[in-house]
């Protein structure tokens, strides 16, 4: 467990679908609580210092943050047990720019080629070298740049992707 300074703990609450992860608790960082923030969002105001976040529904924050080795080190409030996700509001979150989606939004839409094809559900959005990665149930990849993907329509559940793009993995 990473300590805090104070001794407290945060307690487990339920999760909630209202909350979206901005990292996960890594490895022991110093001798002081902080650890290293794995999969730590990209948006630095998420994990700076005094940002209000979420452990198991419960509310801490972050009273020490830095960059270490490349990695984002934090330290908050209370301790939290190694592999906790750490979260924010959901509502909280700004709204994307125009033809920007957050990778939560698109988790779980159907994916189909231009002909109707389905192709699978977007399972995970990994980050490549040149751009991000639509990884489906299904095992495809497809690259996540404007000539694979055509349109992305969060109503209607779906991503629509240029025929061959498919094949060619």
């Amino acid at each position: 467990m990473a300590r805090a300074p104070s001794g407290a703990t945060c307690s487990s609450l339920p999760s909630s679908d209202s909350f979206v992860s901005v990292g996960r608790v890594g490895r022991p960082h110093g001798l002081a609580g902080g650890f290293v923030v794995e999969h730590a969002s990209a948006a630095p105001e998420r994990l700076a210092v005094g940002a209000k976040v979420y452990v198991d529904g419960r509310a801490v924050s972050i009273v020490e943050s830095k960059w270490a080795g490349g990695r984002r080190v934090v330290r908050l409030d209370c301790a939290v047990a190694r592999g906790s996700v750490l979260a924010v509001r959901r509502a909280e979150l700004p709204p994307p720019e125009p033809d920007s989606y957050y990778v939560f939004d698109l988790l779980g839409l159907a994916v189909e080629e231009d002909g109707g094809r389905a192709l699978g559900r977007v399972q995970q959005v990994s980050p490549g070298v040149a751009n991000d990665v639509l990884e489906l149930d299904s095992g495809i990849e497809l690259p996540l740049v404007e000539a694979c993907v055509q349109e992305v329509n969060l109503e209607a559940g779906r991503i629509v992707v240029q025929h061959g793009f498919a094949d060619a993995r």
